[in-house]
This record gives structure tokens, C-alpha cells and sequence, in this order.
């Protein structure tokens, strides 16, 4: 009695007919006269993937299965299909050197089977990286702390599998936008690779992992920034993240170093930015003042400080509150950060020669009510904005200065004419962000002696003593760590402010003798608290602590 196997009789056959089609397949390369390929024995870069989407890929019958610079390898089940050569021509189009090979149908389902393993994301044109689906969302909301991020890593990392590089760059971004990081920072070292996040405004070490990792990790970003693959200098570009409605911009800089490529990729995340004015922090003294000054047909309004001490956020503030139907506003920025309906935004672009001053030019040609310059760094910026304030127009800009009274100097550095500001600079700000102590963990203990006189020397110097009735000076709070804040204390930022508003006494300082000095002398009796004072009043409220003002402001000037 013979037993028949019905399963393998069935693989038999199965396999018969695979052989019958990849000798289809090579008869047919023959005669196209293009290689043939049997791509169950090809390993697939699965990046390349992202160069058609699977659903083109399966209409076309055909598959991208191999990218290195701009040399692309594509499969074909036929090379006069029509919907293919349509793709292979704009792929083409955009400068790279195709090779096209013969394959089985059964090759083509192996390629489009790796579309699953593009983890949770897809490219989209223009550089974007869509991570719009429910299984990205459910992570964002399953990463709490920057230990969620870690151990995800470390998941990933133990995988052999070739798509991991794609699933540890977005858990590296998704982590960063779900705890709020505003920049990630990959640094090597000899034998291993440093992440860290800033996260308000301080560096925090996340994980480590290995070199051979690192270097796929960069070509991944350089990819997608459309950077350069084989150049090793420093290189600047960007790529987006579509995330359900909000689209965050992610700007690339890559740098040389002893190891390798150092990469800090900034996020730009629009809910960041858009705060209303009541919530940045600002005393109320202050903010009565600068609704005031918002409300001027004319003049300008500067805010200065270092990079990423929250100008731009308060400059956007001030935009939301001015913004009404019967008034023309344009912004000249670089980035874009935040899309505000019903105000013309544009972006300053180098290489096509449109620069703060030909932008700002450009505005005032379109009769705007309202202008905002998003930094003034040169003598045409800074005359041509004096200019449009002198000219009937609001002006909002940035200055990197240090604190409010050493705008004047700074703008007459520029080249300013001095005799110029006085009619056209309304106010002058400056500001510094502190971290806001986390509310479920502070701790208030009694002041020490020494930071008790520190307190009272910076209280007692206070002119308008109403701003601070009531202030107790025997207590203040704690950073201590729980796993709200991540251990670290401290949860969110506020801004610590100052300003000097433009009057006879500052006029005549600016015009007789311009110096810092004489400048903040002039504007003590307007009664404004300074950066040190409003500081002090937050350290006073629990708001922030000493150690975190003496961080970002010197307290012994």
C-alpha cells in the first residue's frame, strides 16, 4: 500500500511552478535585453520602499527594493507597462540613475510583503514623514517619562531585523514630541552613541547604543533631509512629521567630530509656540504696559535675549492679540514655526537671496498695518525696520542683546542713526525662560542666611513696592524629583521678564550719553521690575527656585 502525502505533493507542485515562473521571467529578461532577478535570494533594503507607496507599487507591478544615493534598483514584472514606466520616468526626474531587472510575480509579493515592516510611518513628498496612524498615536500616549523612550530603544536594538533603523528614528521622534523635548541630540563617542533630549532648556541623557547602529541611523536622517550621503562636513536641512492635524517641522544640523557626525535635530513643534500673552508669565504691572503698547498704530516693540529664551513665542502672543479683521499683518520669519490663520507669513530662503531686509522690503510694498521681522541681525534689517516704524507701521522684532537696556547701543552698533529711536522705538524687552518647579513633588523649606540677604539686597531695590506687598521671605520651595517630572523637579517653563519704555529721560541718555548703564539708571523710575527682581518674585510664589534663576541670570551683577 502506497501512502499518498497530500501537503507535499501540494509544496511540490508549488515549487514546480515557481521554477516555471522565474524561467519565464529570465526568457523574458532575454529578450527586453535587461537583468533578470530572483529576489527571494536578494536582501531588501527596506528604506527603498518608501520611494512608491505599496499601493502604486502593486498597480505598476513593480517594486524599489534597493536605494544608495541616488543609484536606484527596480523591479519589474514588465517594462512596457505603462504605470510603471510612468514611476521609473519621475523617479528619474528627480536626478537619480535607475536600473531596472525582470522579476517573478512571485519576487514582486516578497517585496511588497516588507511594506509592513515600514514600522508605523511613510514618506510623503516634500520631505515629510507621516506618522499619522492609530498605532503611532497609541505610542505618543503611552510615552509618559524619558525611561519609556529608553526602553523602547533598547527593544528595538535587540532586533536583527532590517527595519529596526526606521523604528528607532521614530520612536526617537515620537518620544521627543511626547515628553516635549525641543532638541535631540545624537553624540558619539569612541565605542558607543549618546542620546539626549533638552527639555526645558537642559539636557537630559536618555540612552546609549552602539556605533554600527549610529551610522545607519545617519544615512536614515540624511536621507530624509535630503542632505548629503557621502559627504562627512557639516550640513544643514530639515523634514516634517505629519501628526493627526499638526505638521512639526524638524530642522537637521549635522556636524564633524572626533568620531563621527554629531546630530541635532531641533523640533519645532507648533503647540509649543502658541501660548496666549496672560499665560507666558509676564507680571501684571508689565502686561498693562505692553497691552498698551500693542494698541499704537505705530512704532516698534523689540524683544531681546539669547537663543531659546522664548522671544518668538512672545512675539507670537503678541500677533494673536492684535490680530483683528480690518488689519493687514505679515511676518518675515525663518522658521515658519506657527501657522496663524488670516495673517501672511513668509520664510526667509539664503540660497534664493530673499533675506530678512529684501523680505521686510518686499512687505512693505503689500500696505501691511502690522510687520513682524523675526530677528534683527544687520544695518539694512535694522534701518529698514526703523524706517517702517517711523512710516506708520507696528513693528514686532528680536534682538540678540542681554537685557533691555542694551538694545539702543546694540541697534547704534548696527549703524542706526541714535537720533532716529527715540521716535521709533516704543519699547524694549527682554526675557529668559526659567523652569517651572513640578507642582506634585516641591518642597518648601525655610531660607538659608545667605540667599535671605541675596533676596532682600534684589527685594529692597524693587521702586514700585506695591509689586511685591505680601511676598513672605522666610520660605521657598524645592526641586525633589517624582514620575511626573521625569525625577527631575521641575515640569514646564515660564518666562522671567524686564522692559524699558521709551521717554524723555531715555531720550535724552540715548542722545548724550548712550551707555547700558546710564540707560538703566533713566529707567528706574518708570517702576518696571527687572530680570533679577521678577525672577526673585516667581522664587517667592513656589513658581521656580534660586538655583534655577542663578542658571539663567547672574545674580551678582
Amino acid at each position: 500500500m502506497i501512502d499518498f502525502d497530500e501537503d507535499k505533493q501540494d509544496k511540490r507542485i508549488a515549487t514546480l511552478r515557481k521554477q516555471e515562473e522565474e524561467h519565464l521571467a529570465q526568457i523574458m529578461a532575454e529578450k527586453f535585453g535587461i537583468p533578470y532577478l530572483d529576489l527571494t535570494a536578494v536582501p531588501i533594503d527596506i528604506d527603498a520602499l518608501r520611494y512608491v507607496s505599496e499601493t502604486e507599487a502593486r498597480e505598476a507591478s513593480l517594486a524599489v527594493f534597493n536605494a544608495l544615493d541616488k543609484k536606484i534598483d527596480i523591479a519589474v514584472l514588465s517594462p512596457e507597462n505603462k504605470a510603471a514606466q510612468e514611476i521609473i520616468k519621475k523617479i528619474e526626474e528627480k536626478g537619480n540613475i535607475v536600473t531596472v531587472h525582470m522579476v517573478s510575480h512571485n519576487s514582486l509579493e516578497k517585496v511588497w510583503g516588507r511594506y509592513k515592516d515600514l514600522s508605523y510611518s511613510f514618506e510623503t513628498k516634500g520631505g515629510a514623514l507621516d506618522i499619522s496612524n492609530d498605532q503611532i498615536t497609541d505610542f505618543l500616549s503611552s510615552v509618559h517619562t524619558t525611561a519609556d523612550v529608553a526602553t523602547l530603544i533598547n527593544e528595538v536594538l535587540s532586533m536583527k531585523k532590517a527595519y529596526r533603523i526606521s523604528r528607532i528614528l521614530e520612536i526617537i521622534l515620537a518620544g521627543a514630541i511626547a515628553i516635549k523635548a525641543s532638541d535631540i541630540h545624537l553624540e558619539p563617542e569612541e565605542t558607543f552613541v549618546r542620546l539626549r533630549y533638552r527639555l526645558d532648556g537642559v539636557l537630559t541623557d536618555i540612552t546609549e547604543f552602539d556605533l554600527d547602529t549610529f551610522r545607519l541611523l545617519l544615512s536614515r536622517i540624511k536621507l530624509i533631509s535630503n542632505l548629503k550621503l557621502n559627504v562627512g562636513s557639516a550640513q544643514d536641512g530639515r523634514f516634517s512629521i505629519k501628526l493627526s492635524n499638526t505638521e512639526i517641522e524638524i530642522r537637521t544640523s549635522l556636524l564633524p567630530g572626533a568620531y563621527s557626525e554629531s546630530v541635532v535635530l531641533r523640533v519645532l513643534n507648533p503647540d509649543s509656540i502658541s501660548v496666549g500673552l496672560e499665560e507666558l508669565g509676564i507680571n501684571e504691572h508689565l502686561l498693562k504696559i505692553l497691552m498698551h503698547e500693542i494698541e499704537k498704530p505705530n512704532g516698534m516693540m523689540l524683544n531681546t535675549g539669547p537663543t531659546g529664551s522664548g522671544k518668538t513665542t512672545t512675539l507670537y502672543a503678541f500677533l494673536k492679540k492684535v490680530h483683528v479683521p480690518g488689519i493687514k499683518i505679515i511676518t518675515i520669519e525663518n522658521p515658519i514655526e506657527y501657522h496663524l490663520e488670516g495673517i501672511v507669513q513668509t520664510q526667509t530662503d539664503e540660497k534664493k537671496n530673499y533675506t530678512f531686509n529684501e523680505g521686510l522690503r518686499s512687505a512693505l510694498r503689500q500696505d501691511p498695518d502690522i510687520i513682524m521681522v523675526g530677528e534683527i541681525r544687520d544695518q539694512e534689517t535694522a534701518e529698514t525696520s526703523i524706517n517702517a516704524a517711523l512710516t506708520g507701521h507696528l513693528v514686532f522684532s528680536t534682538l540678540h542683546t542681554n537685557n533691555a537696556s542694551g538694545t539702543f547701543p546694540r541697534l547704534v552698533d548696527l549703524g542706526v542713526n541714535p537720533k532716529t529711536l527715540s521716535s521709533a522705538i516704543n519699547i524694549a524687552m527682554a526675557q529668559r525662560l526659567v523652569r517651572r518647579l513640578c507642582k506634585e513633588c516641591k518642597k518648601e523649606v525655610p531660607v538659608t542666611e545667605t540667599d535671605k540677604k541675596l533676596i532682600d539686597s534684589v527685594m529692597d531695590s524693587v521702586v514700585d513696592k506695591t509689586q511685591i506687598e505680601g511676598l513672605k521671605r522666610d520660605t521657598y520651595f524645592q526641586a525633589v524629583g517624582c514620575p511626573q517630572c521625569n525625577n527631575i523637579g521641575y515640569k514646564g517653563r515660564i518666562g522671567i521678564h524686564e522692559a524699558i519704555r521709551m521717554d524723555d529721560a531715555i531720550e535724552k541718555v540715548i542722545n548724550e550719553n548712550l551707555s547700558e548703564r546710564e540707560i538703566k539708571k533713566a529707567s528706574l523710575p518708570q517702576g518696571i521690575l527687572d530680570l533679577k527682581q521678577d525672577g526673585i518674585v516667581k522664587v517667592l510664589k513656589g513658581i521656580t527656585t534660586l538655583d534655577e534663576l542663578s542658571r539663567v541670570v547672574d545674580m551678582e551683577e
